[in-house]
């Protein structure tokens, strides 16, 4: 009698899984599946449980069960797209995901699946992961939310200048197997050698563990040594958090992560790409300090890039762990490593508790106490545009602390009034209309209260503002009232207290000149979210000039950054 396969497992645990394969039905597509999922255990992939291995199994005998009932004879190379997706529509969540990812890795190797079988395989899922009575994650409040990124920003800062240290000890000392055991000796040895620990160095010797761990202080200096020049997991965990708690992209987003997914866009601005796991592929231009992070980390792990293999020196989030020398880890750090990481720093939630790290929180936490003002004059409608408006209130604006409820009618408020003034008209208006202003305007200079000296400045130009002229400066529309407005240029464009003239022209054409800019520079998606109504009204505004006069206008414009007023990071290339 034949013997079942078996597949034979070893973990980073130290323990042994020995599974049977279900071959009754299908025991080639049994075995071709069983093949990916060897390249989804522990050291190739991500697997390293044995609960994990034997659902796997589990999907894998329904799954072939399943498509023998339905005809289907032969390996995954026999598959078809229309049997695959019948067969798909009707498996969980769970086991879809699980087939989904043997066959994609089956296929890595052989490269036997039909194309439209691998696109299938590689597309997004039927069965979406998600439970319909959950509810929304709280944001945390504004002192959880500030102690976290304090906590993260004082151990990277920690961790960065014991790299900066160890780096400058290494410089100074010499091989420590003939000068001895000090710190900056075991600096420079692992310099130029990769991270150690006292009982691989001492093998090098012919010790055993126990000698080399009393003839090396106990192995402190070694362990201080490795894990200041080698980021740590806790250390990576730091950056994760911050990382995350600086843009808001999903955890998913964060863990998967890669080298190759940092994109510069000009000397100060960094795109990242990164997938979500119920979309496609997203983007997203870094603020100036993630901007600042993701370059210290870079530097802080390049080291460690330098030892590891060109897979995992490719992923971003790439660490080692002291108590196994050699075995580097990626991708998302494990929740039980974060929670004794919150209990190591201190954090505690509002209940005096240790602090409940959830990563989908620290998102609805950005976008909760994300910083709003750069928002009017914007047509995005929601804080996500993959988002449903059912999922976005219910998810975010339901989100809220007992602080940002008190003050959210006035919010609606002040935006509902926002929406109307910017569904106005633009004033345009010609030398003949701005010298008889009050008479040809009145209820426009009824409502804003103009008297003769104010009419008179408009007219005169002292009120201007690059592409306008505005009625009342101090009007408070986008900054404190009483208070010169902090408004950018093009905002001017949407504010209903502006005025165009004809002395206007020249910088309302360098504005447009600005936007073709920034089109070229930036993705579409932000470009319409940033500047698109802007672009719209410039466009809207232009039709009531003469069109020669525009067109001798513009063979003097420069078409450079320079005759805009801008901050640097405003800056196109």
């Amino acid at each position: 009698m034949e013997e079942p396969a078996r597949l034979v497992c070893w973990f980073t645990k130290g323990t042994t899984a020995t599974v049977e394969l279900p071959e009754q039905e299908n025991p080639q597509l049994v075995r071709d599946l069983a093949g990916g999922l060897i390249g989804l255990i522990h050291p190739h992939g991500r697997v390293d449980a044995e609960t994990t291995v034997r659902e796997f199994v589990r999907a894998t005998r329904l799954f072939a069960a399943a498509t023998a009932k339905r005809g289907h004879v032969g390996g995954a190379s026999a598959l078809t797209r229309p049997g695959l997706v019948e067969q798909l529509w009707v498996t969980g969540a769970a086991h879809e995901s699980m087939i989904r990812r043997m066959l994609a890795s089956f296929d890595q190797d052989t490269q036997a699946l039909r194309p439209e079988v691998r696109a299938l395989v590689t597309g997004r899922a039927y069965n979406q992961r998600c439970r319909r009575d959950s509810k929304p994650l709280l944001p945390y409040d504004e002192t959880v939310w500030s102690r976290l990124q304090e906590v993260c920003q004082a151990e990277i800062q920690e961790a960065w200048s014991q790299f900066r240290q160890a780096l400058a000890a290494a410089e100074k000392v010499r091989d420590p197997y003939q000068h001895g055991w000090s710190y900056e000796n075991l600096c420079w040895w692992m310099l130029r050698h990769g991270p150690e620990n006292a009982v691989s160095l001492g093998q090098r010797a012919g010790w055993t563990p126990t000698m080399a761990y009393y003839r090396m202080g106990r192995g402190g200096d070694a362990q201080r040594a490795c894990t200041a020049l080698f980021p740590s997991p806790s250390v990576v965990i730091a950056y994760q958090l911050l990382f995350g708690a600086y843009t808001g992209i999903v955890p998913d987003g964060i863990a998967d992560l890669g080298v190759e997914d940092l994109e510069w866009a000009g000397d100060a601005a960094m795109l990242v790409n990164y997938l979500k796991g119920r979309t496609a592929e997203e983007s997203l231009t870094l603020s100036p300090r993630a901007v600042r992070l993701v370059e210290r980390w870079l530097e802080h792990s390049s080291l460690s890039r330098r030892f590891a293999d060109r897979t995992e020196a490719a992923q971003l989030w790439l660490r080692h762990d002291y108590t196994r020398v050699g075995v580097w880890r990626t991708g998302t750090s494990l929740h039980d490593s974060i929670q004794r990481w919150v209990i190591r720093a201190g954090l505690t939630a509002t209940d005096g508790k240790p602090l409940r790290i959830h990563r989908h929180s620290i998102r609805t936490s950005f976008e909760s106490h994300r910083d709003r003002r750069n928002w009017f004059g914007s047509g995005r409608g929601r804080i996500d545009p993959n988002h449903s408006p059912r999922v976005e209130g219910d998810h975010y604006l339901t989100a809220a602390t007992p602080a940002q409820k008190d003050a959210l009618e006035p919010i609606v408020e002040e935006a509902q009034g926002d929406l109307l003034r910017k569904a106005l008209p633009p004033t345009v208006l010609s030398d003949d209309d701005l010298a008889e202003l009050a008479g040809n305007l009145p209820e426009f200079v009824a409502q804003l209260g103009l008297d003769d000296a104010a009419i008179a400045e408009l007219v005169g130009g002292q009120r201007d503002v690059f592409v306008a002229a505005c009625a009342d400066p101090l009007a408070g529309v986008h900054g404190p009232k009483g208070k010169p407005c902090p408004a950018r240029p093009w905002v001017c464009l949407l504010c209903p207290l502006s005025l165009f003239a004809p002395r206007h022209a020249a910088n309302l054409l360098r504005m447009k000149a600005f936007f073709a800019r920034q089109w070229h520079q930036m993705p579409a998606a932000q470009f319409i979210g940033v500047f698109g109504p802007y672009a719209h009204r410039i466009e809207q505004i232009l039709t009531s000039y003469d069109p020669a006069e525009l067109a001798r206008l513009a063979t003097v414009i420069c078409d450079t950054d320079d005759e805009i007023p801008l901050y640097p990071e405003e800056r196109t290339t």
